[in-house]
């Protein structure tokens, strides 16, 4: 899908620009023209000389060049590609492209171009967390601007948490989806996966046995389809699906962030097995067993009800699907949960055998229009079946 595309690939100012070059690389495997864009910024953590020799151009980098003014220009360079990546951007970055600045070469072509522009924010947790930073991101999302991460782990501070620059080869997924032809095509779908781990102290807590593979099946499916896919999953032991975004979470409260965070989309399908309940304090220090004395009672307290939220909500996506995981009455409770989250659809099925962490699962369809009932499926085609038929609803 990228041979012969044109990507303009835009280098701002963050520790993680050393990724860019692996991009730059995989995006040329692949048969795409790589056109190096590097900020100020940027230049403090790659150099030019290494931009050049790996896309096989001229490294564009000031606005002001009389030469590169005259070779390119920023109005040329912002219509020429096919698609606009910008990896690693900064929160300064991003702040000026929702404000739309133009006081820089990269600033000017992010705002003159009209071709697709998917960003890879890359910043302390802190930062990628302030209000600022979450205004700026909602804006350009709002204007049809593809973000795509940041993921949690390790930072350079050293720090841990959401701000890491995704993978290359995520990036580079991402990318190739864009082109990726099918129903879904221009559709955003936003898909929660996998369970939530709720701590009770810094080494113990609670969580339930979802593996995640059918939310990572559906998001998958979805992607093949056309869809530009954000998968808002808790910890899993499993790859993200090829072209999905995805965003990395373990409580339920930073799922919701999350899912409001990636709001607007076309649909939404809720998979995870969120827990119910949290404990209502976590403490600092790991729970001790002292001999001799009963364990102190955990008092726990309500999480967020996520799939509520987003069928009310004022971004409310046009298809809200629920998963229901019943032991017992699936078809009733299901039916009781479609009224009273005030979804669209219910997917029911019954975990109480090998469903969760299992490769296939029995399904029902639960909507106002009735009930179907799918036979016992391997979980790509449960998948596969509910993306076609979100396909059908969406057209």
């Amino acid at each position: 899908m990228l041979a012969g595309r044109h990507v303009l690939l835009i280098v701002s100012g963050s520790v993680a620009a050393y990724k860019a070059l692996e991009l730059a690389r995989l995006l040329r495997k692949q048969g795409a023209r790589v056109t190096p864009l590097l900020t100020a910024g940027g230049a403090r953590f790659v150099t030019s000389h290494a931009l050049q020799a790996i896309c096989g151009e001229a490294v564009m980098d000031d606005l002001w060049s009389l030469a590169q003014e005259a070779a390119a220009g920023h109005i040329r360079l912002a219509r020429a590609p096919d698609v606009v990546v910008v990896a690693p951007a900064s929160a300064d970055l991003l702040a000026r492209m929702a404000t739309g600045l133009t006081d820089d070469l990269a600033a000017a072509v992010l705002l003159a171009t009209q071709k697709p522009v998917l960003v890879a924010p890359a910043m302390n947790p802190t930062m990628w967390g302030h209000p600022a930073t979450e205004a700026n991101v909602a804006s350009l999302r709002a204007r049809g601007i593809r973000i795509i991460g940041p993921a949690s782990g390790a930072m350079a501070e050293p720090e841990d948490g959401p701000g890491r620059l995704v993978e290359p080869s995520a990036l580079l997924a991402a990318v190739a989806a864009l082109f990726a032809d099918g129903p879904l095509k221009g559709r955003h779908v936003l898909v929660t996966s996998g369970p939530t781990h709720e701590p009770l102290d810094p080494v113990r807590y609670i969580a339930n046995r979802s593996s995640g593979r059918q939310g990572h099946a559906i998001a998958g499916a979805l992607g093949a389809l056309g869809a530009r896919v954000t998968l808002v999953s808790g910890p899993v032991a499993i790859s993200t699906p090829p072209g999905v975004t995805l965003v990395a979470v373990e409580t339920a409260a930073q799922m919701l962030a999350a899912v409001e965070a990636a709001l607007p989309a076309d649909a939404a399908v809720c998979a995870a097995a969120v827990a119910d309940f949290r404990p209502a304090v976590a403490v600092s220090g790991k729970i001790k067993k002292i001999p001799g004395q009963p364990p102190a009672p955990i008092t726990l307290a309500l999480n967020p009800d996520i799939l509520a939220t987003l069928s009310r909500h004022a971004a409310r996506p046009r298809l809200v699907v629920g998963f229901a995981a019943e032991t017992s009455n699936v078809i009733a409770n299901a039916r009781q949960k479609l009224e009273r989250k005030g979804c669209d659809w219910v997917v029911a099925n019954d975990v109480s055998g090998d469903v969760m962490g299992g490769l296939e699962n029995t399904v029902h369809l639960v909507s106002a229009a009735g009930v179907e009932d799918w036979p016992r499926l391997p979980k790509a085609e449960v998948a596969a079946r509910l993306a076609d038929r979100i396909a059908q609803a969406l057209a």
